[in-house]
């Protein structure tokens, strides 16, 4: 009877349920609804994942098999698995200093990590840890000028591709961040210091490490906001609605690889490589944004088969392990991004839950195609039921 070996992850938590739970006995209860929840009535949250899992793989059990490797080319860099860190606002709330620790553990394990706008780490910071080898995602801001000064610290910090954000037009509609004051402006209630004192290993560290503040945007905010202010300020300093107009100078200004993330559906797929984007990345935002919309997986399947030879098209959301990653890869995908599985690891491990995470799908990802008999990640289609 064959079992795994070698095994580099807690084997306390051989899955990202596993750590879910565990994060969600570690943190705040408004900061782990803020992770954990979607938008309305979350469906297309769990449609995300659900419609995943019903895609199936076809093993080979009698075919030769030199052995299975999952590392990735992708935009002249050949990483060592074929998924990366999602950008992720507000890090530091569901756990204090946690981009720095997943942006370590991305580059000690070569995969991606993709820094977001409104994160709590900066661009600099970010690239000092990864040698210049973090991705960097923007909120589009109103004002040309912001925009234009955000790239050049992007390009001043060698990020490698740069990410434009499209599927936030509206703040999303989550009844758990309205309840806990988690929406713009923000208001800390008593009953959110009450669940803060019942976690004392996050409050301590959180005290430590300092209120999580947008350290990128800190060159351009008034100092000294009160949560009001603070509120007043994102309202005015982001125009999430993008198009073509918007992409076109971005595209003139950068000159490393440039990808649109939020895609949905053929018609802006098409508008992308119109722009000459380099990728894609089908994405709902996690489920958070439009309830009524496609699961993720849906789409990816009918774009990838469209224009899978004309763009690199990516996805994330709904993704929750190696399986998931599977499927995925086999339904077209050249590359794929989580967030939240991440956020459960270092909400439930600290300063280990970036490797231990990372390790856990790398070792899921390679059983399968071990399974299946597939050698190499771009054969995954072959293996489509």
């Amino acid at each position: 009877m064959g079992r795994i070996t070698n095994i580099t992850f807690n084997a306390q938590y051989p899955s990202v349920e596993d750590l879910r739970k565990r994060a969600q006995k570690k943190i705040p209860k408004f900061a782990f609804e803020y992770l954990d929840g979607g938008c309305n009535e979350d469906v297309n949250l769990h449609k995300n994942t659900s419609e995943i899992r019903e895609v199936e793989l076809i093993p080979e059990y009698l075919s030769k098999h030199a052995g299975s490797d999952i590392s990735t080319e992708l935009f002249g860099h050949t990483y060592d698995a074929p998924f990366g860190i999602a950008p992720v606002g507000l890090q530091g709330l569901m756990w204090p200093n946690s981009p720095e620790i997943l942006a370590k553990a991305a580059f000690e394990h070569n995969i991606p990590f993709v820094l977001s706008t409104v994160s709590t780490s900066s661009i600099e910071r970010i690239s000092e840890l990864t040698e210049g080898r973090a991705w960097f995602q923007l909120y589009h801001p109103a004002e040309n000028r912001l925009r234009d000064d955000i790239i050049k610290r992007a390009q001043a910090a060698e990020c490698p591709v740069f990410v434009i954000l499209c599927d936030v037009p509206t703040f999303g509609f989550r009844p758990r961040d309205i309840r806990n004051g988690l929406a713009m402006p923000p208001k800390m209630s008593i009953k959110n210091i009450i669940q803060i004192l019942g976690k004392p290993e996050w409050a301590m560290r959180t005290l430590i490490h300092g209120q999580p503040n947008f350290e990128t945007l800190k060159p351009y905010m008034p100092k000294n906001l009160d949560l009001k202010q603070l509120g007043k300020f994102m309202d005015q300093t982001f125009s999430g609605r993008l198009n073509e107009e918007k992409i076109k100078p971005i595209r003139d200004m950068w000159k490393g690889k440039l990808v649109l993330k939020g895609v949905a559906n053929e018609a802006d797929a098409e508008k992308a490589i119109r722009l000459g984007l380099d990728g894609i990345i089908v994405s709902n935002h996690g489920g958070r944004q439009l309830d009524a919309g496609e699961s993720t997986i849906k789409p990816l399947t009918r774009i990838a088969e469209k224009y899978g030879d004309q763009i690199t098209v990516m996805m994330d959301s709904g993704m929750r392990s190696g399986p998931d990653i599977a499927r995925t890869l086999a339904s077209g995908a050249k590359f794929t991004f989580m967030g939240r599985s991440f956020m459960y690891g270092v909400s439930a491990l600290g300063k280990a839950g970036g490797n231990h995470t990372i390790s856990l799908l790398k070792t899921q990802l390679k059983q399968v195609m071990e399974q299946i008999c597939c050698e190499r990640v771009e054969d995954f289609p072959k293996h489509l039921k």
